[in-house]
């Protein structure tokens, strides 16, 4: 199999720790799509967020995605907000397959509640970040595979996508 294998979700839907448990259990090598970002601007992704704005952020982040989609045989954690752009989403639809780490809104709040690392929740309250899960998962719906990750742990949860990913 040479096609890339995608992992789209919210942040905080684990997308980096699958990423690296399937990149340990294949010959996929795995790639971050914000530790490339950061790697890239020298800086953090809430500090390009602060400094920079969201705007600039996500014009780094299609050039990013859509580089490193070119080369095959990957595994890569894209960042919460990348597959709502319009140009990241035809690239993955096409070359890839995508998987999106679907949980309960419930365990997303929970999982990134008090997290100083998601700059795109500093002004949202709860019924904002509701909204935005359910905005985000329409586009989301888009992936070729959805994946209901609340009664699974993170093997199981690799084991799933692996099996789909080798049969392709």
């Amino acid at each position: 199999m040479n096609k890339n294998l995608v992992l789209i979700g919210m942040m905080g839907s684990g997308k980096s720790t699958i990423g690296k448990e399937i990149s340990k259990k294949s010959s996929l090598k795995f790639k971050d799509i914000d530790q490339l970002i950061e790697n890239s601007e020298k800086m953090k992704v809430r500090d390009i967020f602060d400094q920079r704005g969201e705007d600039f952020f996500r014009v780094v982040e299609e050039k990013i995605v859509l580089k490193t989609i070119k080369l095959p045989g990957q595994v890569i954690a894209l960042g919460g907000g990348s597959f709502l752009n319009k140009k990241i989403r035809f690239e993955v639809l096409k070359n890839s397959i995508s998987f999106w780490l679907n949980w309960k809104n419930d365990v997303i709040l929970d999982r990134i509640s008090n997290s100083r690392k998601r700059p795109k929740l500093d002004f949202l309250n709860k019924k904002d970040i509701i909204n935005l899960i359910n905005l985000r998962s329409k586009m989301y719906l888009k992936a070729d595979y959805k994946i209901n990750c609340d009664s699974l742990n993170k093997i199981q949860i690799t084991k799933k996508i692996l099996k789909i990913y080798e049969n392709q």
